[in-house]
């Protein structure tokens, strides 16, 4: 049984809280059957992240601190977009000098990701860059982030033995092997 979109009518939407990265709306929803639901929704400007590949074949990640989680974790090169129409493969190219320090002129796009959406419109784009060319990274105040490579075959044991759990580095890491393995 399929459910028309039509049948779903969003009432209200109430802003809750205006943040530098996200802003937090209550929403109130009219579902197909009559009922009146409130729904906490997360509003995100947008992210970009880079899937970079050394000439050797290594995948290039970053170890940085995550408040959220409170700890380090390792992760492809992400960041929120510079404004909504900052393109994306822009961001991500800047996102991939700023953390790592290499800079590449061949992005490709990979995937798009929806990270969580059940209550958040985040979307990021995904890109590989071939073809690095060692610059220096370029870190915002906040951030102190060291650069590993790995291979292939040993962020995929990382991502079965859940070292690697951040949503965006597993989906690329396993749309890289799909697609280009």
């Amino acid at each position: 049984m399929s459910v028309s979109m039509e049948k779903f009518e969003r009432l209200d939407r109430k802003l809750m809280y205006e943040g530098t990265i996200i802003s937090m709306y209550r929403d109130r929803v009219k579902a197909s059957n009559g009922n009146i639901s409130d729904y906490d929704f997360v509003g995100h400007k947008g992210a970009c992240a880079v899937i970079p590949i050394t000439d050797e074949g290594k995948i290039v990640l970053v170890k940085q601190w995550r408040n959220a989680l409170d700890r380090f974790t390792y992760e492809i090169p992400a960041g929120g977009l510079n404004g909504k129409d900052e393109p994306m493969m822009v961001g991500a190219a800047r996102e991939l000098e700023e953390e790592t320090g290499y800079k590449s002129e061949k992005l490709e796009f990979l995937l798009s990701l929806r990270t969580t959406v059940a209550f958040c419109n985040e979307r990021i784009d995904v890109f590989v860059a071939r073809e690095l060319k060692k610059t220096e990274q370029k870190l915002d105040e906040d951030e102190d982030i060291e650069v590993y490579e790995f291979e292939l075959s040993k962020l995929l044991d990382m991502i079965k033995e859940g070292t690697l759990q951040d949503s965006k580095t597993v989906s690329a890491i396993l749309a890289y092997q799909s697609f280009y393995r």
